[in-house]
């Protein structure tokens, strides 16, 4: 069977044109990701970084962490300084890239894994998707399933008093 945009050639246009489009998927997906390094840890979802010479403030998507005054929240900071001290950090983007509060709104990779789901997967952190940006729902979905079903972390005791954003509700940030 020729190919008519190729006489001669046999089957090469959709092949070319398969290798074209995942091209551009790839150059997509990287342009999305940024290396960074780590200033300092906020709280347990929330992190400084230096990006292109300036410091940004990252709030990790789609989780929620108990605030640093709540339960749990200074072992959910503890963790994540544990995991990326002195390790080289990439930001993952999905849809949306700042929140209302003008921080980054990123998946952490600290070498391949990814922080957001570390914390869920320790029991520190539950999942909060907020779309548009919710990319990695279901592997976030799967963490905090593992993680109850292992008495991880907060769930050890059946799961925290008060949710993140209850705490908050309750106490301000």
């Amino acid at each position: 069977m020729r190919n008519p945009g190729f006489p001669g050639r046999v089957g090469r246009f959709p092949a070319l044109a398969v290798l074209a489009i995942l091209a551009l998927t790839l150059s997509c997906s990287c342009a999305r990701a940024e290396a960074v390094r780590l200033v300092r840890v906020i709280d347990g979802d929330s992190l400084v970084v230096e990006l292109a010479g300036r410091r940004e403030e990252v709030r990790l998507i789609g989780i929620d962490a108990p605030e640093g005054r709540q339960e749990f929240g200074n072992r959910a900071r503890n963790h994540v300084v544990a995991l990326c001290r002195g390790q080289a950090l990439r930001l993952e983007f999905d849809e949306e890239r700042r929140d209302r509060y003008g921080r980054l709104l990123a998946y952490v990779f600290v070498g391949e894994r990814m922080l957001n789901e570390e914390l869920v997967r320790a029991g520190l952190a539950l999942v909060l998707p907020i779309r548009p940006n919710t990319a990695h729902a279901g592997r976030l979905a799967r963490a905090e399933a593992e993680a109850r079903e292992a008495g991880q972390g907060f769930w050890a005791q059946g799961g925290l008093k008060l949710t993140p954003a209850q705490w908050r509700k309750r106490h301000g940030r």
